[in-house]
């Protein structure tokens, strides 16, 4: 089945895209406004780009009644986010945040999570979140009227102690993590269901060919 997506329209061009591109990490954003008020909503448009330098991507889609969630406005703002990472524990409260609250709410307060400093960026990190990544926004593509892609710069990673292995070398017990990432509709996945693939090597691969 062909679909052109000039055709189908935006909500079924989302339904596909959602449909198909799956799993997809969940950054639990942090932000503040001018006036230091917070706010905090779940993305699933959102992945890691690069390590030199450490970037991210986030895409925030605007309501097509009500524009843009305080996310967004507060990113294109302050220039600052947070990006916390979900674990299964935490999937309810991260539910409670994606509420459709008015602006100004701080849906941090509404699910009763606490928050501690972030080191270099003035929105506070979620304390029980056992990832958080400190970014500033390197730039911002409109991609739409009604979306925009950020990308962030990370500056600072906090991971849950208990969940590093060996600091000097960043080896992290990804497992222990507990994350829970995005799938089509409402549905979620765990990440505890994985398997392993060695990547091939060229001249292994040429090598194994002479063989034959």
């Amino acid at each position: 089945m062909r679909f052109d997506l000039e055709e189908v329209g935006p909500q079924n061009a989302y339904k596909l895209l959602a449909a198909t591109v799956m799993p997809r990490p969940i950054a639990w954003v942090v932000t503040r406004d001018r006036e230091g008020g917070l706010n905090a909503a779940p993305y699933s448009f959102f992945n890691v780009m690069g390590s030199a330098p450490p970037t991210v991507a986030l895409g925030l889609l605007a309501d097509p009644v009500r524009g843009f969630k305080d996310t967004a406005k507060n990113i294109l703002d302050t220039g600052e986010f947070v990006v916390n990472l979900v674990p299964e524990r935490l999937v309810a409260a991260m539910n409670v945040t994606a509420i459709d609250a008015p602006r100004g709410v701080d849906e941090l307060a509404l699910a009763g999570l606490e928050t501690l400093p972030s080191a270099r960026v003035k929105p506070p990190r979620i304390a029980a979140s056992p990832v958080s990544f400190e970014c500033v926004s390197l730039s911002s593509v409109v991609t739409g009227p009604n979306q925009t892609v950020v990308i962030g710069r990370v500056l600072t990673v906090h991971v849950a102690d208990d969940c590093v292995l060996n600091a000097e070398r960043a080896h992290i017990d990804t497992p222990k993590l507990d994350l829970v990432a995005r799938s089509y509709g409402s549905d979620y996945v765990r990440s505890h269901d994985t398997f392993s693939l060695a990547r091939p090597v060229w001249a292994e691969w040429n090598a194994r060919k002479s063989e034959k």
